[in-house]
C-alpha cells in the first residue's frame, strides 16, 4: 500500500480543522526572533502546499519538495500564482539542490517517517549542507507520548458527507514504530463509494535522540519546544517543535 498516493486527493478536506494560518505565524515569529525577515527557505516534505503558501505569502521565496508525486501535483496547482517557489520530486533522506539556504523547514510530522537513527543522522547531516552559515532549521515531530499513549493500539473513525474513513493503528514497543492502517470509502456523488487503503509508520522518538543525531550532524544550538508555543516539553507534549542554527 502507497503513502499518500490516492489519499493526496482527500488530505486537505481531512485536514480542514488544522490552522496552517497560526502554523504560519508562528514559524514567522521564530523567524523574527531570528533576526530573518523575507528569506529563503527549502521546506522538506510539503505536501499540498499548505505551509508553503502562508510562507509565501508572507513574501518569503520557497522551494519545497516531497517524495509523492500526488501530493505535489496538487501543491503545483494551489501555488500556481506565485513567482518565488520551486518544488521537486525528492526524498528527505537525500535530497541534493542547487543551492543553500537561510532556513530549512519540515512541519506537520514528517521527520517521524524516518525509522531509522542512521537515516535521520544523514537527513540531519544533509539539512545543515544545504544551509548557509547562521542558518536555521525548524522541524516538529509527534511525541514519544503522542505515538504511544494517544495514537497507538487506538481506533479512529470519522464519517463525512462524501467520506468514510477507519484508522487502526499498533505501537511497538521494541522498534518504538507506530504503523497506521487505513481504509476509505470515497464517494464523489454521494452515492457510489470506492475503497482504498494506505499504510504509514512513523517512529517516536525522544528528545534527547533527536538533540543526539543533530550533534552528530554537526548542529550545536538546538533548542526544543512545546509546539505551538516556547514553552518547554512536558512529559505529555504531544507535538515537540526544533529550532536548530547552525
Amino acid at each position: 500500500m502507497k503513502s499518500y498516493g490516492e489519499f493526496a486527493l482527500l488530505y486537505d478536506e481531512l485536514m480542514d480543522d488544522f490552522d496552517y494560518v497560526a502554523w504560519g505565524e508562528y514559524v514567522q515569529d521564530i523567524l523574527k526572533s531570528h533576526g530573518f525577515e523575507k528569506t529563503s527557505i527549502l521546506e522538506m516534505a510539503c505536501g499540498t502546499g499548505n505551509l508553503t503558501e502562508e510562507l509565501l505569502k508572507r513574501g518569503h521565496s520557497v522551494d519545497g519538495f516531497d517524495l509523492s508525486q500526488e501530493m505535489l501535483a496538487i501543491a503545483n496547482n494551489k501555488l500556481f500564482g506565485f513567482k518565488k517557489k520551486r518544488l521537486f520530486k525528492m526524498d528527505m533522506e537525500d535530497f541534493k539542490l542547487d543551492r543553500k539556504y537561510k532556513v530549512v523547514i519540515s512541519a506537520c510530522d514528517s521527520i517521524n517517517y524516518i525509522l531509522e537513527d542512521s537515516n535521520l543522522r544523514k537527513t540531519f547531516a544533509n539539512v545543515y549542507g544545504h544551509l548557509e552559515d547562521d542558518g536555521i532549521f525548524i522541524f516538529d515531530i509527534n511525541s514519544e507520548y503522542k505515538l504511544r499513549e494517544i495514537l497507538g493500539n487506538n481506533i479512529f473513525i470519522e464519517d463525512r458527507d462524501n467520506v468514510f474513513y477507519t484508522w487502526e493503528n499498533h505501537f511497538d514497543e521494541d522498534s518504538g514504530i507506530c504503523e497506521f492502517y487505513l481504509t476509505f470509502f470515497h464517494s464523489g456523488n454521494g452515492i457510489d463509494y470506492r475503497r482504498f487503503d494506505e499504510y504509514h509508520r512513523e517512529r517516536a522518538y525522544s528528545v534527547e535522540t533527536v538533540r543526539r543525531l543533530l550533534e552528530e550532524a554537526g548542529f550545536s544550538e538546538i533548542s526544543a519546544y512545546e509546539a505551538f508555543g516556547f514553552q518547554d516539553v512536558g512529559h505529555d507534549s504531544e507535538r515537540i517543535n526544533f529550532v536548530v542554527k547552525k
